[in-house]
């Protein structure tokens, strides 16, 4: 079969131009084997009469195409060409397609899904069409402003249970059938079809659902009321910012396994990872993530579902604001009201490292000509950048307008298609202010600021000079909030707060205030992180986090400062080892859990194993260990558990000798606890296999305790970390010679892998890494590519001659756009490591 085309936007607007699709009625029968699945569709559409070309084609990527017949006359099978099948000479008017055909089950988490679950051998299918997989399940005419109803019936075997967009009916012998949708674009559609433990409830009138595998009913049903409640409590506040109510006649949410994604948006069944389905003790912060995620899909029920882009190019538009309505919605209508400080210590570092790139590109992109180009905007930008954007926008426009522009948008354009222009209109309406030069300037140009501030003083006045030089084109506005502390007198690390600043900087780099009294001790700009962009210190503000920066009230400045002390080690302006000084000072007077969390994972990642050198590394290690040590001992009264867990967590993560964890594996429990669950046995044991403390014996019996998914991957992870040749001889070759491993089984192999303490081991591995990668992204496909390209790069290898390869890969070896993306991000941050250990 010919290889698979991507559509083109052009191909797109042609297309939409030339067909009207009104409704698809699918058959899907998922009780034909463990390989493949038949599926039957009908296709009404009406041909626009006026149009000189009436050629097109429908997508469809079988495994058998057994039948098409056009408005009842057969069509050749064999003119299906890749994944097109061409339709050609159509007449002005209506039609109906037929097509019959078997399709392949995934094992990648793109189409339909097939796990079966080790822990009791039961089977669940789900399906995940996004961007352009819904080929992979049904024949369709797939872009986003083809929209259409959908009928959808399903055969599944006698004891599942079948979800779909729709509430769903049992007819009897197997049979399912969905209620017809309103009009919705190809890539929303819904399955998830197996045995499913539910908790049902209503709302509003409305059926509310959660479901998950069986083995995880218990865990799901210890969360189910939290579960529940958060997603109530959104419900509600969406209908009080949305005058558009639910649009749909059911809200599921179904935690399915090995997903690529978090989530993903389908009307009426969103689909989780279903880690989120904890089956291992969490922080606090993770609850919060949770409660976040429900709170974005739910938005895009609105802004993405009902209202959905005309075209790929503004996918940022859809996950902007999704991001930036489930943190702001999470922290007004749940318990989790700090929800900004953890987008602030983990979702904003995403953002600022992916839009200093090779990579990079604006917000609203203009150059997204094909599928396969829109496919690798789903990063840093498109989320956390746009997020930014938009919240600075509510800061600039004021929420009441935001929202009035947002109903307008919502009003004119629902069950339809819209464009940036349409959105930027919508909100003009609703505002006096230039909303078209601020999105120019803001969503156009690619890039970060860096606020830089000076101070001095004069005839009894503080004067501040902030320099913004633009990044790209036109410079931004910032509205900003400057944070001014003096030293607290009673309080020998304490920080006391003025009344903070409010100002709009000007766009042509440079901003002057002056203020009466002495200097601050400290300045912040950006407190209150509104906006998008790196800060600076001047020298006296340093100095005074230095020794204060645990002394900041609010924790959300306290992130600022964080980010800015890793900004500032990324771009070489600061030494790692200071970074780490810092946190061994700061971090245990720490009680943010975020905070800790991001501090903690910044430093045992990107520092210990890439920002310094292998002779550097075990001081590093042996600084983590002290800190975490400390952050244990500050919980022993119980009353920190989230922290403990924390510290617990990185304290096996930098061990440097295994005396201490092996004895907590042994003991089942760590020393006042918390006792070991699943996840931090499975934790020790791949440090104790890195440290070559383990073996396979003892990895086998942990997995006989815990055959479960998750214990499986573990299972993968402890081989692929052991320190042997023929460890990694079998590792390698799962990962890249043959295609049995799921996706999440490809990463967990992956993670195991490369470790930086056995560099020597692996240094073979290192160039063999770039062929094989890009063979294996051809075969296997966009997600295990991006799999390949992120867990299976040889992070750890910090040197010239890695870079070397990386560089004539790109140059000679023409990866798949998926690999190719990761590869170049990957390789600018080895460059960027390469420079830090130089500087330092």
């Amino acid at each position: 079969m010919a290889c698979m085309s991507v559509l083109t936007r052009d191909e797109a607007q042609n297309r939409a131009q030339l067909l009207d699709v009104h409704r698809y009625a699918i058959e899907l029968d998922l009780t034909t084997g463990d390989d493949t699945f038949d599926s039957r569709t009908l296709i009404r559409f009406t041909v626009l009469a006026d149009q000189d070309d009436t050629d097109t084609f429908v997508e469809v990527k079988p495994a058998e195409l057994r039948s098409v017949t056009l408005d009842g006359h057969p069509l050749d099978p064999q003119t299906l060409d890749g994944n097109r099948l061409p339709l050609k000479d159509l007449t002005p008017g209506e039609h109906e397609l037929h097509i019959d055909a078997a399709m392949h089950y995934s094992r990648t988490g793109e189409g339909m899904h097939r796990f079966t679950d080790p822990a009791d051998g039961e089977t669940y299918t789900y399906t995940q069409l996004f961007l352009d997989d819904v080929q992979r399940v049904f024949a369709a005419f797939d872009q986003p402003d083809l929209k259409a109803a959908f009928d959808l019936t399903v055969t599944a075997p006698h004891t599942w249970t079948v979800l779909a967009n729709g509430t769903t009916e049992h007819l009897g012998d197997g049979r399912w059938k969905a209620a017809t949708t309103p009009l919705i674009s190809t890539y929303l559609v819904a399955v998830a079809a197996g045995p499913w433990h539910s908790v049902r409830t209503e709302h509003r009138g409305l059926p509310f659902g959660l479901h998950c595998r069986r083995s995880l009913a218990p865990h799901l049903d210890a969360d189910a009321e939290e579960l529940l409640d958060i997603t109530r409590a959104c419900f509600d506040r969406y209908h009080e910012k949305f005058t558009q109510p639910y649009p749909f006649d059911s809200y599921d949410q179904a935690f399915v396994p090995e997903f690529n994604a978090g989530a993903m948006e389908n009307p009426g069944l969103v689909t989780f990872r279903d880690e989120f389905v904890f089956r291992s003790a969490v922080t606090d912060t993770q609850r919060q993530t949770r409660a976040m995620v429900i709170a974005h899909e739910m938005a895009h029920m609105w802004f993405g579902d009902l209202v959905t882009l005309t075209w790929w190019d503004d996918i940022w538009l859809n996950e902007s604001f999704a991001e930036y309505m489930g943190y702001q919605t999470t922290a007004e209508a749940t318990r989790f009201t700090d929800t900004w400080t953890d987008f602030g210590v983990t979702r904003k570092p995403w953002g600022y490292d992916a839009d200093q790139r090779p990579s990079t590109h604006p917000v609203a992109p203009e150059d997204v000509q094909d599928t396969a180009s829109a496919l690798l905007n789903f990063d840093g930008i498109s989320y956390a950048k746009g997020a930014s954007a938009l919240r600075q926008l509510v800061a600039w426009l004021g929420e009441e307008d935001f929202l009035a522009g947002i109903n307008t948008h919502i009003d004119r354009h629902k069950f339809a298609n819209a464009t940036l222009t349409d959105f930027i209109d919508s909100l003009a309406s609703a505002t006096d202010r230039d909303v078209h030069a601020w999105a120019n300037a803001w969503l156009t140009t690619t890039g970060v600021d860096t606020l830089t501030p000076e101070l001095h003083t004069d005839n009894g006045h503080w004067h501040l000079t902030l320099r913004t030089p633009p990044a790209d084109g036109p410079g931004r506005p910032h509205r900003i909030t400057l944070g001014l502390y003096d030293h607290d007198p009673h309080t020998p690390h304490g920080l006391t707060p003025r009344t903070p600043l409010e100002t709009d900087l000007s766009t042509t780099g440079t901003t002057t205030l002056s203020a009466p009294g002495p200097r601050p001790a400290l300045l912040v700009p950006n407190d209150g992180d509104l906006t998008y962009a790196k800060i600076r210190f001047d020298d006296e503000s340093a100095r005074t986090l230095h020794t204060r920066l645990s002394g900041l009230p609010d924790p959300l400045t306290r992130a600022v400062v964080w980010n800015a002390l890793r900004d500032a080690v990324r771009d070489g302006d600061l030494a790692p080892t200071t970074y780490l000084d810092t946190a061994r000072t700061h971090l245990p007077h720490e009680t943010d859990l975020a905070l800790v969390g991001g501090v903690l994972a910044f430093a045992t990642t990107h520092i210990t194993d890439r920002y310094i050198t292998p002779d550097e590394r075990p001081a590093a290690l042996a600084t983590l260990t002290d800190l975490c040590r400390d952050l244990i001992r500050r919980t022993e009264d119980g009353d920190h558990p989230g922290l403990r867990l924390i510290a617990v967590r990185h304290r096996i993560d930098t061990a440097a000798h295994p005396h201490t964890i092996a004895a907590w594996l042994a003991e089942g429990t760590v020393p006042g606890g918390p006792e070991l669950d699943p996840e931090l046995r499975w934790r020790i044991l791949t440090r104790l296999a890195v440290l070559d403390a383990t073996d396979e014996t003892a990895i086998a019996a942990e997995l006989a305790d815990d055959p479960s998914a998750t214990g499986q991957e573990g299972a993968a992870r402890c081989r692929a970390a052991l320190p042997h040749e023929d460890a990694k001889a079998r590792a390698w070759d799962a990962l890249f010679h043959t295609d049995a491993l799921s996706n999440y089984l490809f990463t967990a192999t992956a993670q195991g892998f490369w470790q930086p303490e056995q560099a020597d081991l692996l240094r073979p591995y290192v160039a063999r890494y770039y062929k094989d990668a890009v063979t294996l992204a051809a075969r296997r496909g966009p997600a295990i590519a991006e799999a390949a390209g992120h867990w299976a790069f040889p992070v750890h290898a910090v040197d010239p001659e890695t870079l070397r390869l990386g560089q004539k890969c790109l140059r000679k070896a023409d990866p798949i756009p998926a690999l190719r993306r990761k590869l170049v991000d990957q390789l600018d941050d080895l460059a960027r490591a390469l420079r830090v250990q130089q500087q330092a």
